[in-house]
């Protein structure tokens, strides 16, 4: 994965979404706000892969610098903060459940939640409009 200082590999869209995405927590932060509704950093920490702590805040800098999350002030506690999708973020919900679909069908140890494995499979677009709605 290319670094904030560094220049983009190429000009091909998927080398540029790799440059973003292409590192292996980075969907996995997206996963947890997505399907787990995660917003504050120790939500991430907890997530069972067990991401580091200077791993995480700086995958959610880059989401930050990409435009892909937003962070706020939390209003209930003023010393957390709440880390968001944005418009952008939520495009890559499509993305996250293809790749979902990819890993149950090709990857033997893989086990996607029961509820998703069945959405996917009845009504993948519906599942995409209720989790963009569901994202506040």
């Amino acid at each position: 994965m290319t670094t904030r200082n560094d220049p983009q590999r190429s000009s091909c869209p998927l080398a540029c979404s790799l440059d973003i995405l292409g590192d292996k927590w980075t969907m996995l932060v997206i996963r947890d706000m997505v399907l787990a509704r995660k917003r504050h950093f120790r939500e991430f920490l907890e997530s069972p892969e067990g991401i580091a702590s200077n791993i995480l805040t700086d995958r959610l800098k880059r989401l930050e610098e990409s435009g892909i999350v937003s962070r706020r002030s939390d209003p209930d506690n003023a010393r957390q903060v709440i880390y968001e999708l944005t418009e952008k973020g939520k495009d890559l919900i499509p993305v996250l459940l293809e790749l979902a679909r990819w890993g149950a069908k090709h990857v033997a140890r893989s086990a996607p939640p029961k509820n998703i494995a069945r959405m996917l499979k009845q009504d993948r677009d519906g599942l995409i409009k209720y989790l963009r709605s569901s994202l506040k």
